[in-house]
């Protein structure tokens, strides 16, 4: 298996799990009452970790590895997106889960939640329609 197509596998893994989490995962908070969305959410983002964790590692890793071994637009590119992707994770996203977890939950955190949530969904499904396209060349 080409390094190209590895890449892609992971790119399309993440594809799909961003739209779960955005089209189902994050709405369905809203149908939980305060009590029930952190104890749940504890367990949530505990098993959800250890599934995205090693997908965006991967990512992470090949799209470090594929630079190193070629300097194109593609490979800039993507690992820009890639960046952007755990800056946007790391600063807005860890911080409103710590929130939730810990009893801080308002109807304004979750509506803020899934809007800016578009932004992830928006970048990790054009960088997966960017990698089909260049593996497809």
């Amino acid at each position: 298996m080409s390094i190209a197509v590895l890449r892609l596998l992971f790119d399309v893994g993440l594809l799909v799990l961003i739209w779960i989490v955005q089209r189902i995962v994050y709405p369905s908070f809203l149908h939980y009452d305060a009590t029930n969305l952190i104890k749940w959410h504890r367990q949530y983002t505990s098993r959800f970790t250890f599934i995205v964790m090693p997908l965006m590692l991967g990512q992470l890793g090949i799209s470090i590895y594929q630079l190193i071994m070629e300097i194109n637009l593609y490979t800039v590119w993507s690992l820009i997106i890639i960046l952007l992707i755990w800056l946007s994770t790391f600063l807005q996203f860890v911080p409103i889960h710590a929130k939730i977890s810990n009893g801080n939950v308002t109807q304004k955190m979750l509506d803020s939640l899934i809007k800016k949530n578009w932004i992830r969904t928006f970048l990790w499904t054009a960088l997966f329609l960017y990698s089909m396209f260049v593996t497809a060349l």
